[in-house]
């Protein structure tokens, strides 16, 4: 019985320390390649949903279809200079359950330049989309109005090498508005940059 304790001990720890462990991956667009840093340490719950959707191979031959300049949104009153992708569209799909937001003000994960960070429709309902920062982006922490509930966006890592693509990606060409209050009218990307592969590093 104490062996048997003694071993379910050590694999607990074992586990603890791995979850806890930074993890790099790469992804592969048409555009170019972009490597990020997921902060398990500071996020572990948005690090791992997001893995299991890597890991399981779901966002291959998706995209960056959303980009957000200071050109484009005029319709919003705070304005944030992003893109988003992920496996389609709607911020709200998943192959798996909605997760527990994490907030900024808990994890200390602030949006700056860089910054990869879940999209989201009401708190806890982030599943697969995802955007990434240009620029600093205090208005998508905590506190911030950028979504009127004030909860902020679950940032999770950081990008460490291809910032470059990032940029490239946010000035891609979008489909002009039919309705110039729509909140992403003039933000959906022409011809989406598809993500050729995405894989731990």
């Amino acid at each position: 019985m104490l062996r048997k304790f003694l071993m379910l001990s050590l694999f607990a720890m074992f586990a603890s320390s791995a979850v806890a462990e930074n993890v790099k991956v790469k992804l592969e667009t048409t555009m170019g390649d972009i490597h990020i840093e997921l902060y398990a340490d500071k996020a572990p719950i948005t690090v791992a949903n997001f893995l299991r959707y890597i890991d399981g191979g779901y966002f291959d031959g998706g995209a960056f279809y959303r980009v957000v300049r200071m050109d484009n949104q005029q319709q919003n009153r705070i304005k944030i200079e992003v893109i988003q992708g992920g496996m389609s569209g709607d911020s709200n799909i998943g192959e798996f359950p909605p997760i527990k937001l994490e907030r900024t003000i808990k994890t200390g994960i602030k949006h700056e330049d860089g910054t990869i960070s879940m999209a989201r429709d009401t708190p806890d309902s982030a599943s697969s989309e995802f955007f990434i920062c240009i620029n600093d982006q205090p208005s998508l922490d905590y506190g911030g109005m950028r979504n009127p509930d004030g909860q902020g966006f679950a940032a999770f890592g950081k990008v460490t090498e291809g910032m470059d693509v990032v940029r490239a990606i946010q000035q891609v060409k979008t489909i002009p508005p039919q309705d110039p209050k729509e909140f992403t009218g003039g933000q959906k990307v022409m011809d989406p940059v598809i993500f050729k592969s995405f894989h731990r590093e």
